[in-house]
Order: C-alpha cells, then structure tokens, then sequence
C-alpha cells in the first residue's frame, strides 16, 4: 500500500538551508552517507556481539557505485536497514538521530559502540548534491517473507514511501545528481573524496574494482580481478603500541603521507581512555632550519572519520608542525563536523599531547643524550617555536634544550651557567654568552673569541632573535646574548679594569672622528673613536645588537615589530691604537687620506658581507691597481 505525507519540519525553507548553509562544504555529503552506513553496519556488529541478532552477518562491505548514464550515486551497506515506522522516525523527522537512539539503548550492554552519527542531519547532506534521493531499504527485524521500503523525496518537504520488494537486509542510497553537481560523477573525484574522508573507517569500502597480479600453483604470474578496498579499517593507532613494532609506524607513516620519502626522526603512541578518549600517532618530520615548515598535517578523526586537518585549538600551534593523526569521540564538533568548538576537554586534550611530548623529548635527552644531540639540528625548530609559544612548554624545555658551539658540543642552559659564568661573567655581574649565526661569515670573529678563552654558541635558526629575547628576560639571574661580530671583544663582554691606554691624545682623537666622519657615508654609519688593541682591524663596522634583533624578528613576524621600513644603520669603529690611525692623522694629501679611508671602510664592510654589487667590483679593481703600483 502505498503512503504519501509530509516530512515534520518546522520551517518550509529546511532544503535550502541544508544545502547552502549547514555544512561548509557539498563534498562531505559522501562523507555522512557512508558514516552512515558504517553505523548501520555497526549496530548490526554490536547486536551480533550482544546476542540479539543470531543470523549471519555474512559480508559487510559498503559499496559505492557510480551510473554516469542515469546520473546516480549508490551507497549500499548490509546493515540494521529500516522499517517503515523507522523511517519515519529517522528520515521524515529532520534531526531526529538514530544512532543516539542506539547509544542510549544499548549503552550499558555495548557502550557507545563506536557509532558515529549525533545529529540526524547527515542523510540530508545529500541534498547539496542531489535533486532527488531515493532509499531502499528492509530492517534486520523483518522476515524474508515481508517486504522492504522505498521513500523518494526530490528536495521538498514532499515525500513518497511505499513497499518494494527486497530480500536482503541492508539499505541503499540512490542519490540522482543534480546538474551543477556533475563532478561528483566522476570516478577519480569520488575516489578523491573516499581517500580523503573515509580511507580509516572501520568497515570495508569497495569502490569498482582493480587488477591485480597473483602466482598460480605452478609459479606463472596471472592477473585478477578483486574488488577495490579503498580503506583501511584498522589503522595502526586503534591498536595496542604493544602489538606494533617500529617497522608498523614507519609503514603507517607512508600510508598517510605517500609522497613523503624521508622517515620521521621518531614517534608517540597516544592511548588515553580517562579522562578523555584520545588516541593517536604523532611523529616528528625532519624540519630543516631555513625551510619553511608544512602545517596542518596532523588529521583530526572521530571514530575513524576524517574530520580536518586544521587543528587550532586542538592543539597548541607549534605542535602543528608535527605530522600524524589524532582520534578521539571527546572533541565536541558542530553539526557538520567541520569546525571545532573550545570547551574544557579540547584543553584538557591540548594540554596532555603538549605534556605527552615534553615528555618524550625529556626521555631521549637523558636516555640516549648522544642520539639526541646528532637530532638536535632536526628538532631544534620545533622546540625553540614550542618555547617560545607555550609557556608549560618552555619550563619543560629548559631541562633539554640544547646550546651547540662552534667546536661541536652541546650545552644545555644550566650547563652553559655553570661552565662559563667565571669567564663569560662581564664587570656587572651578568653572564654573557657570544654566539654565531654564520660560522663561516663570522669565522675571524670566532677565532679572536676563542683565542681569548672565549665559547662561542652556534646560533643559526629562524626563531634566534625571539628566543634570545625570551631567555634574557625570562631568566632570574643575568643573562645577555651577543652576536660575536658585534662589536670588538672588550666591549661585548666589558671586564672590571679592563681599559687600555691610549696612544692619541683626546684632541687627536676628536680630530681623527671628525676627519672619518667627512669621508663616509653619515646617514649609514654613525663613527667613533674607541681605544682597542693594536692587533684589532684599524676599522670596525657593527650593527647594535638591539637593532639588527629587531629587524631579524620583524623578517620573521612579517612587520609586527614596525622596523621594517627603518634605515640600515652601522656603528663605524675607528681603533685609535692602530697604526693606521696615526697615518690617517698624519696625512696631509687630502686625496690620499680619503683613499685610505675608504679602503679601511670597504675592508670592514667586506668583513660584514656589505660590499656588494658595483662597490664590490671598485674595490677589487683598486685592490689590484695598489697591488701592482707596489
């Protein structure tokens, strides 16, 4: 007997809504069909397991077919199925959700049983895509003599149910695709789809077929035809970290990310079941210090459903340099399960991978400090970004965060404290630490420090400058940065009675300041006089160590900190104890006296990598002009 009504909705426009605003995006209707059927098979599962159904399950592969010619979808489970009445329960009452139904039932036999559905609106999804939608469908209740049910609805609050016979338990979604959705015809883009959101979920997915090749008894190799299993239903981090070994998780690595060819430095087995579900894979990529770090490669699941791949707010920001997949039931989403809503167990969950990773690190310091030190150059991004975004972090980080010099050892903070505070200690009291941010760009400046019993750090990430600021002014004791080629040795690290005598008078070293100052450039170089040793270059050419901090984290923060637009600005030391001091007073050849000048100048500026282009080129070629006329 057929039966036509009206589906109980409390707006007329239900149909427009669904399909321009409830979910962000008309690709996840595969997404909520085929969770749904993933449920229905799994209540059948569970019902199995509990001994209410006590027939046979038989295969329970979903299948996805694709008719280009009469423009249909078709997703088809063995599952629960419906009756009638359920239908109308679950179809033609819009969110009225069957799988919350099920949990609240059976909960205290089956738990929550891995069902993914909530909200009762993902069938509607279809409508994105579709003009009409037809389901078949008979319930694992009903007898092989009755019959099945077919409701057909064509995006109206109109729609027609009957019987239609069928034999078999299960359902099948016919969705007709309307014209502007024709994509969704196409083999490689609903492959796409299934790879995307349903290649972890936990029922087989046979989309088509492939060929494969097999030996026969006799050895021959000979081709088949076997069903096409896009999914894999027991993704390694469902399982125990006991039953995997490291060959598992470097297999499972490759199957998330294929065209990745580097293995990960290492990983963490996330497995938490109080006070939140958690459970997961995290592994650390090499990141290279001057390469730009890929994000969002951590996949957020639900019961084995994709969700996103962006994860802010799940967890901290620098963790999303890691790669990997997290799962968990307790991270509460919007209806279409595509955005994150912050409550309580979001941070808690934030808060325990950020402590699951210290943690980790932690172990590989103390465990193996050698291995950890050969990793360092891989991890060291990571770990100065998480120190300098997470304030939980940075504690835990001091304890392994690691300090290389130039002569290849590694220090941590406390280490380098206690090592170099009698040397490196200026006349204030303040421990000093030198550092590079080029070895071989700053090779003369390294070689002076340590001649002078000096430790120079290696210094050479990105993030240098913002975590200088965040160690001096984080620290209780005092504690200064300098770069090595800031300034002459005496005066980056100052010591108690450590001024030299003078060979010019104060005139003669007025004189000499105002006579460099007419020969260069005054808006870049700002001179003065200092008395230095004689073994110092007779011209010295640095940049504030404040400024040149400011414009490399202004490089990084994209012009946050406003210097991006100041000048190029130098201090231009003239070491008044070198002979060359003296010849430049002395010379009373006005040409000659520039000539000099500007030679010692450019020789300070090739020190500084600020020779370039045309200037460069003038000085190699006087360079060689004084070269032959001697």
């Amino acid at each position: 007997m057929s039966t036509t009504g009206r589906i109980s909705v409390t707006a007329e426009n239900i149909f427009p809504i669904i399909k321009k605003f409830l979910y962000s995006d008309h690709e996840i209707f595969l997404r909520e069909l085929i969770s749904n059927a993933v449920d229905a098979t799994t209540k059948l599962k569970t019902l199995a397991s509990i001994g209410e159904f006590k027939g046979e399950l038989g295969d329970l592969t979903i299948q996805v077919k694709i008719d280009s010619n009469k423009k249909t979808i078709t997703i088809s489970d063995r599952g629960v199925g419906m009756t009638a009445d359920e239908i109308r329960r679950y179809i033609n009452e819009v969110a009225f959700s069957g799988a919350e139904e099920f949990v609240n039932k059976y909960k205290d036999k089956a738990g929550d049983a891995g069902i993914i559905g909530h909200f009762g609106l993902g069938f509607y999804s279809a409508f994105m895509v579709a003009d009409k939608v037809e389901i078949y469908t008979k319930s694992w209740t009903q007898s092989p003599e009755e019959e099945g049910t077919h409701w057909e609805c064509t995006g109206s609050p109109d729609f027609v149910m009957k019987p239609t016979p069928r034999t078999d338990r299960g359902t099948d979604i016919v969705l007709h695709i309307s014209d502007d959705s024709t994509e969704f015809l196409e083999d490689y883009r609903i492959r796409d789809l299934l790879k995307k959101y349903c290649r972890f979920l936990p029922v087989p997915i046979q989309f088509g077929t492939k060929e494969i090749t097999e030996k026969d008894e006799k050895g021959k190799e000979v081709k088949k035809t076997v069903p096409d299993i896009v999914n894999n239903p027991n993704p390694a981090w469902i399982k125990k970290p006991a039953d995997l070994t490291h060959e598992d998780y470097m297999a499972f690595y490759r199957e998330l990310y294929p065209l990745t060819f580097e293995e990960p430095l290492f990983y963490i087995h996330l497995n938490v079941d109080y006070p939140f579900n958690l459970t997961g894979i995290l592994y650390f990529p090499r990141i290279k210090p001057m390469m730009e770090p890929t994000r969002n490669k951590i996949q957020l699941y639900q019961n084995q459903v994709f969700v996103t791949d962006s994860l802010e707010g799940v967890v901290p920001e620098f963790l999303t340099l890691l790669h990997g997949v997290i799962d968990s039931r307790d991270i509460p989403l919007n209806v279409s399960r595509s955005y994150l809503q912050s409550d309580a167990n979001v941070k808690k969950i934030s808060a325990h991978i950020t402590k699951k990773v210290a943690d980790k690190l932690e172990e590989m310091f103390k465990n193996n400090r050698a291995d950890f030190e050969q990793k360092w150059n891989d991890v060291k991004i990571f770990i100065e970004y998480g120190m300098l975004s997470e304030e939980k972090f940075y504690e835990r980080a001091r304890k392994f965060a690691l300090f290389p010099t130039t002569e290849g050892k590694y220090y941590t903070l406390d280490e380098l404290r206690k090592n170099l505070m009698d040397i490196h200690t200026d006349k204030d009291g303040q421990l000093v630490l030198l550092y590079t941010s080029d070895k071989e760009a700053q090779h003369s400046y390294i070689q002076k420090a340590n001649n002078a019993g000096y430790t120079v750090l290696v210094l050479d990430s990105p993030l240098t400058s913002h975590l200088i600021n965040r160690l001096e002014y984080s620290q209780d004791e005092k504690l200064r940065f300098a770069r090595v080629d800031a300034g002459p040795l005496d005066q980056l690290i100052p010591k108690k009675d450590s001024a030299k005598l003078s060979i010019l008078s104060q005139k003669q070293k007025d004189d000499l300041r105002d006579i460099v100052a007419k020969a260069v450039d005054k808006e870049k170089f700002s001179v003065r006089v200092e008395d230095l040793s004689s073994s110092d270059e007779p011209i010295i050419i640095t940049q504030p160590e404040f400024m040149r901090r400011m414009k490399e984290m202004n490089m990084m923060s994209g012009g946050f900190y406003g210097s991006g637009n100041l000048p190029e600005s130098y201090d231009l030391i003239v070491n008044a104890n070198h002979p060359i001091a003296q010849r430049i007073l002395d010379t009373t050849d006005t040409d000659k006296r520039q000539q000099l000048i500007q030679h010692c100048t450019e020789l300070a500026m090739l020190h500084q990598n600020l020779l370039k282009g045309e200037a460069l080129s003038n000085f190699i070629h006087r360079s060689i002009q004084m070269l032959s006329q001697q």
